[in-house]
């Protein structure tokens, strides 16, 4: 077991203790595990279902039920964006493809670097702005695929630093 893999469960460790091992917040444990790991990692779960006592089985279940949760890293930045009817209508098939071609990954995937997710979501809730972009915690609205390349190269610069967002750097 190498040192990352140790330091690691021992961050499950301390997560699993401050819900006091109750497997009735498995659900709430797994968003501190994925908060931090920005996924579920595969000894995470067995540690978790170790100390709780919850059935391996019952993890995954959660963990597939839930799209909030991904068995698989995500990027540090997860860019979503809304596929809704006003989106639609105002070009987000465009917009979700030119994040494709410019991340070189497909919409679930994640680049080899680790830094971007895509996504498509169905609704961000702000129809009035759309076509309407998330890239970690900021919302876009009226992005078209001519800003694409620049958005990416703006939050790309900030990724890694801690309480920056490309849109306020």
């Amino acid at each position: 077991m190498s040192c990352d893999v140790c330091e690691d469960l021992q961050e499950v460790d301390a997560i699993v203790d401050r819900w006091g091992r109750n497997p009735e917040f498995a659900i709430e444990m797994m968003q501190d595990v994925q908060d931090r790991f920005r996924y579920l990692p595969r000894a995470g779960l067995e540690r978790m279902s170790e100390l709780t006592g919850t059935d391996m089985g019952r993890l995954y279940h959660i963990a597939t039920f839930f799209k909030a949760f991904s068995l698989k890293p995500r990027g540090e930045i997860e860019v979503q964006v809304c596929t809704g009817t006003a989106c639609h209508v105002r070009g987000a098939a465009r917009v979700l493809d030119a994040f494709g071609r410019e991340l070189d990954v497909k919409p679930g995937e994640t680049t080899g670097d680790l830094k971007f997710s895509l996504s498509g979501v169905r609704c961000l809730g702000c129809c009035s702005l759309a076509p309407v972009v998330t890239m970690g915690a900021d919302l876009l609205g009226d992005v078209d695929s001519s800003k694409v390349r620049r958005l990416v190269e703006k939050y790309r610069r900030t990724a890694g630093t801690p309480g920056k967002e490309g849109a306020d750097a």
